[in-house]
């Protein structure tokens, strides 16, 4: 049974009840973040009880040692993990000598946490009575500014309830922290400097291996009834600082604690100037006080939700589903740092390692490219780009040669760091994702600039690498690619995945186009990039062969390409016939029985149609949904997504709402029984990917943004934005049919069921 606790409002999340068995994944759920930093939506003050404990700062690592039981020639050595960085949003609270703890309290009444996704803060409220008998009310606000994007701001509020109480409240900082998923116990961080002065405190530690410098620093505060409350005391010990501030209030009156904290780090400072930096950043802080950092703050969010809200009327959950996922998608990537990428959990949590896998190029570009402007997206493409080199490094400890270049599975730095030989060497569609990325800028920026400045390298080394990666197969008289894991990991080491072979050949075909294209308008950049890559006619002729050649596996009984060559060879047998007690097959099954099965973990055969969809019929394409879908048993959660696009495009609502439902509540209503560890930031994008591609049908067919719109049963209405070639067309559908809304200086013509339309600024069409 789903999880039911977070209540359906459209702009906000809100949890009534303390309940300890939900404390990890609200954890999770309220989690905060700026593009720069984030955090797990812990408490301030003490809690003795289960809890998941996560700070992260963008772009920190450590190259933790990899730990496989046996070793692989190719192995990375390490698997790079996003660091818990150490604590700076923590209060002891004292009330007459007895700390708060929710965990030991006598009652917790009234407890009330909301994440304000509108305007970015997080408030928790709540009653508790202590064991010593005092009751106090706590409400405490907390954000990541966007602002100031290496501060964080705490507002912690005790007011007295049952009588006069002497109440301590102690800021801290902490760096005896740890990661919950370490291979081998390493020590993570060096502590180098504890510091504490007046009301502020700096701890500076540098990564192990890494050595990324950090500072984490607090400056805090006290007043009640409008009058300031000096320091008492500040301490420290090798890893924590403390403030205290003591004062005595009678029976309904309360204490406010302001507290400053956040981290500076030598990715932005010289690491000799952290603290200073640090002091420059709470000086700015204090001159504009809590009240003004929150007013600045719902002004970024109102920017950030002005192009990238999407509005749905008449389905809350709905609603309030679409908005989390733009909401936690922006607090994790910003676009500022073409060094830093989206990890399939973002801020929220430790699996997975914070890395970039190939989620970035086929699920979260689409966003960034329609709701921001086309810089962002291009500083996703750069991030590539700059690991070229990592990549031909990559191929090379594999065996392939000549500039061939091999994407990483997981990557912090452009090396490969995922230790599961089965993704780690044979999942190697990712590196069409990347080419595909390429393609997707350009069909609907209209930029043609990245591909001569930084692409045409990119596509070079991936087409060296299916070249090289391909082999000729005297029994097929075609050319073959074996041992590979597709999208489908619930299939190891199979031969010819069609979605490979596809992929591969597409790959090929697209790299010599752009060849060509820059070749003939672009001489300088093709005079540089043959200098470098040394690429010839002949070896072109023989890419072509191999992407002329490539072997399709197909069953003519069927009417269907083959996911892979033995895949009618398993036992048939349907998802729906399964017993629900089997589900998920991934926490029930043993591996070598989900290998041997038909079951699909997510989009295969149907993730080439849905990135090819104009090379195929729409016959095509519901004969192999009506195939595949049955087998699939969406235990990814990039499937939903990509399955509700394809239903919408077949006209088949009902099933395409059911699949958008459970996309944009995977994790509100915990339907992987796993949200605690996380939340799934890049299947997020998948989302919105559903109700703009999918339900309202955007497409960018012959240069032109044409929309097949539809509209679910459940909703009255819904409206979205996309930003195309920065004129901003505002597309709102309903029961009765679809306007278009044209923001910008010029006029443009799109098409709506392949019906020309002009906009003109300003004003509001009717299709």
């Amino acid at each position: 049974m789903n999880q039911d606790y977070i209540s359906p409002q459209p702009w906000s999340l809100v949890e009534t009840g303390f309940d300890p068995e939900r404390i990890q994944s609200s954890e999770s759920l309220f989690s905060l973040g700026n593009g720069a930093m984030g955090q797990r939506a812990n408490f301030e003050e003490d809690y003795s009880g289960e809890s998941f404990q996560g700070s992260y700062i963008a772009g920190v690592y450590y190259p933790d040692k990899t730990r496989v039981g046996w070793w692989k020639n190719g192995y990375p050595e390490y698997f790079a993990k996003v660091l818990n960085a150490p604590n700076w949003i923590g209060i002891h609270v004292f009330a007459n000598g007895e700390a708060l703890d929710l965990n030991t309290c006598q009652s917790v009444k009234n407890y009330r946490r909301e994440l304000n996704m509108k305007e970015g803060w997080h408030l928790r409220s709540f009653d508790a009575t202590l064991p010593n008998g005092i009751a106090i009310h706590v409400e405490a606000m907390r954000f990541l500014s966007l602002d100031l994007d290496e501060l964080g701001a705490i507002k912690y509020e005790v007011t007295a309830l049952n009588g006069d109480v002497a109440i301590k409240m102690v800021p801290y900082l902490d760096a005896g922290i740890t990661n919950r998923d370490s291979n081998w116990d390493d020590k993570f961080w060096n502590i180098t400097n504890v510091v504490h002065k007046k009301n502020t405190g700096f701890i500076e530690a540098h990564t192990m291996k890494t050595n990324f410098a950090t500072c984490t620093f607090m400056q805090a505060h006290a007043e009640s009834a409008g009058k300031s409350i000096a320091c008492s005391k500040s301490d420290q010990t090798a890893t924590k600082v403390i403030l205290e501030f003591e004062h005595e209030i009678k029976k309904g009156e309360k204490i406010t604690l302001t507290k400053y904290g956040g981290y500076t780090t030598s990715r932005y400072h010289e690491a000799s100037e952290l603290v200073s930096a640090a002091n420059t950043t709470m000086g700015r802080a204090s001159e504009i006080g809590f009240d003004g950092l929150l007013l600045r703050q719902k002004k970024a969010w109102m920017d950030i939700w002005e192009m990238s809200d999407i509005t749905i009327e008449g389905d809350v959950k709905a609603q309030q589903g679409i908005r989390f996922n733009i909401f936690q998608l922006n607090q994790t990537y910003l676009g500022k740092d073409s060094r830093l990428n989206i990890g399939p959990k973002g801020f929220t949590g430790e699996k997975y390692g914070g890395s970039t896998y190939w989620d970035t190029e086929a699920y979260c570009l689409p966003f960034y490219m329609a709701t921001k402007n086309q810089t962002v997206a291009w500083s996703l493409l750069e991030y590539r780009y700059n690991h070229l080199g990592k990549a031909i490094d990559n191929a090379k400890m594999l065996g392939f040669k000549n500039g061939a270049a091999l994407y990483p599975m997981v990557t912090m730095n452009g090396e490969e760091c995922h230790n599961e030989w089965e993704i780690t060497f044979e999942e190697i569609h990712r590196n069409g994702a990347i080419a595909f990325a390429i393609f997707n800028y350009y069909r609907f920026t209209g930029d043609y600039s990245y591909i001569p400045e930084m692409g045409l390298e990119v596509l070079i080394g991936i087409a060296r690498f299916w070249q090289q990666r391909a082999n000729w197969s005297e029994a097929k008289g075609k050319y073959v690619i074996l041992g590979v894991t597709g999208p489908n990991e619930y299939e190891n080491n199979i031969n010819n995945n069609w979605y490979t072979n596809y992929l591969a050949a597409w790959c090929i075909q697209y790299a010599l186009e752009q060849i060509e294209k820059v070749k003939e308008g672009y001489p300088s950049d093709y005079d540089r990039i043959v200098a470098h890559t040394k690429i010839s006619s002949d070896e072109l002729e023989g890419w072509a062969e191999v992407a002329r050649q490539m072997f399709f596996p197909k069953s003519e009984a069927h009417g269907v390409y083959l996911q892979q060559d033995g895949f009618l060879d398993k036992e048939l047998v349907k998802v729906d016939d399964l017993e629900k007690s089997e589900r998920p097959i991934n926490q029930k099954w043993s591996w070598d029985r989900i290998l041997r099965s038909p079951y699909i973990k997510q989009a295969d055969v149907l993730q080439g149609f849905y990135f090819f969809e104009d090379h195929f019929t729409k016959d095509e394409l519901e004969r192999h949904f009506d195939f595949y879908e049955p087998f699939t048993v969406h235990e990814s959660s990039l499937s939903p997504c990509v399955h509700s696009i394809q239903a919408a495009k077949l006209g088949r609502m009902e099933q395409a709402y059911r699949f958008y439902l459970r996309t944009s509540r995977l994790d509100l209503d915990d339907y992987n029984k796993e949200v605690e560890e996380g939340l799934h930031i890049t299947s997020m994008a998948g989302t919105w990917m559903s109700i703009v591609e999918g339900f309202g049908g955007m497409r960018v067919l012959e240069d032109k943004l044409n929309f097949f719109p539809q509209i679910p049963d459940q909703w009255n209405s819904y409206s979205f934005k996309i930003n195309f070639r920065n004129r901003i067309v505002t597309v709102t559908v309903s029961k009765e049919g679809s306007t278009y809304h044209l923001s910008g200086n010029e006029e443009m013509s799109i098409r709506v069921n392949g019906k020309r339309l002009v906009l003109v600024p300003g004003e509001t069409v009717r299709a």
